[in-house]
């Protein structure tokens, strides 16, 4: 049996960049099962690709969500995603931000989207923005690509069609994403047009968030899975762990859906909880991509089952544990609850995946708590190991490098091991490159890696 609907797609009054399996698998999830689905609609645009959206339009949006635990599947059918758009598709997204009811746009455009500087301005060097500036100069309406842009284009659409405020969710893993998706939009729109600047300051509110739900890439085998399971053929079910997490600070001018009653906690300072993910969770996760590579593993699960990899995440987890408010009981639940998702060995998360984009990665998963522990005058040598381990990756080993700035740090960790560690540090951190005690104990561990490899 084909999916399709047996009537209208809910109204959409939600716009999302970023279509793909974790919004699928969280913020449309979300929605789903807010009690209020048959009000409040998706119109998803992919970020780059064509051809998720052409599936996901044949079949009129719906999919399969398969919940995956250790001992079984659970397969929900997912009806929120109203509409679905080609990146280029643009005119649709001008269109759908200058309704009124449209309330609320959110985006998983991964770290690498925003375009940021190192210091978190926007990287006004690059040159997909600079071809998008130039678009906007010339017509606020002309086809634009980049994610900054794209919001900024449409913002200024509902400003042309006087549609009111909205709110701006950002849910990617980085820190303060709210205030760093206001800063790149911010500095956009005042090359544009300072007037429109102004006035997305006055009408754009925008989200903090933390977000948490392990999404691998699903196989060939996950649509037969579904088919033998439900009977429906589904050629674009996402693949999800039952954990999840949204926590959000912000306000919603035009209103949301009630996205509390599937689990949602609404709070007044998302720092504790984004902090606690991005070290405990993300940073592990970047232990195993990098160091469970180079060991000859592909998933996490099956490098939570090396001792020494274990060994070295609870290493990990006890530096990061010093630097969190939390209390050390929820602490360690939190742990526990970690390596029981790590360990599930029916979620084949691939250590590849994890480990693109070290780059934007490992600046706040892995050196606030490096500085942290420096204040304190310690080494931290599961912090170092971590960056040892990234080093090694750009210099072959483990996972193929995958990184939108892999021209750069591949060339810098070139070349004897002393020298390349110093360039690469001091591109993260020019202070981590004057750190003679930091550059001692990453380049010994450089070296432990090659030898054992």
């Amino acid at each position: 049996m084909a999916l399709s609907r047996a009537g209208a797609p809910p109204p959409v009054r939600l716009v999302h960049l970023g279509l793909g399996n974790f919004f699928r698998a969280h913020q449309a999830w979300y929605t789903e099962h807010s009690g209020a689905a048959d009000e409040w609609g998706y119109a998803a645009f992919a970020g780059r690709s064509i051809e998720l959206a052409a599936r996901l339009a044949a079949q009129d949006g719906l999919y399969t969500a398969v919940i995956r635990a250790a001992e079984d599947d659970r397969f929900e059918l997912i009806g929120a995603l109203a509409e679905t758009h080609a990146a280029d598709d643009h005119q649709a997204w001008l269109d759908h931000l200058s309704r009124d009811r449209v309330s609320v746009v959110t985006t998983t455009i991964t770290e690498a989207g925003y375009l940021r500087r190192p210091d978190g301005g926007l990287d006004t060097e690059a040159p997909q923005l600079q071809a998008d500036l130039e678009v906007l100069r010339a017509d606020l309406k002309g086809l634009v690509r980049t994610a900054p842009a794209r919001l900024v284009a449409g913002f200024a659409a509902r400003r042309g069609a006087d549609a009111g405020p909205l709110a701006l969710v950002p849910c990617d893993n980085m820190p303060g994403n709210g205030e760093a998706a206001a800063q790149v939009i911010r500095e956009l729109a005042e090359l544009v047009d300072p007037a429109l600047a102004e006035w997305i300051g006055e009408s754009v509110a925008i989200v903090t968030t933390e977000v948490d739900r392990i999404t691998p890439r699903p196989s060939p085998d996950d649509a037969a899975g579904v088919l033998a399971a439900t009977g429906r053929v589904d050629d674009c079910p996402v693949v999800t762990e039952p954990f999840t997490e949204w926590t959000l600070c912000g306000d919603f001018p035009a209103g949301r859906p009630p996205w509390q009653e599937a689990g949602a906690v609404f709070t007044s300072d998302v720092t504790p909880f984004e902090n606690r993910k991005l070290w405990m969770l993300n940073g592990a996760h970047s232990l195993l991509a990098y160091a469970g590579s180079i060991r000859g593993h592909v998933t996490v699960a099956e490098a939570m089952a090396d001792d020494g990899c274990r060994e070295w995440v609870q290493e990990w987890w006890t530096e990061a544990a010093r630097h969190l408010t939390q209390a050390s009981a929820e602490l360690d639940a939190y742990r526990r609850a970690i390596l029981a998702r790590f360990a599930n060995p029916r979620i084949r998360h691939q250590l590849s995946q994890i480990a693109a984009d070290g780059s934007q990665k490992l600046p706040i998963r892995i050196l606030p708590v490096l500085r942290a522990e420096r204040s304190q005058g310690r080494i931290p040598l599961a912090a170092t190991r971590i960056l040892a381990a990234w080093i090694c990756h750009l210099r072959g080993r483990g996972a193929i490098v995958s990184d939108v700035r892999a021209a750069r740090v591949v060339g810098l960790a070139a070349g004897p091991v002393p020298a390349a560690v110093r360039r690469v540090l001091a591109e993260l951190d020019p202070a981590l490159g004057d750190d003679e005690a930091v550059v001692s104990a990453v380049v010994d561990q450089v070296r432990e890696f090659t030898a054992k490899g």
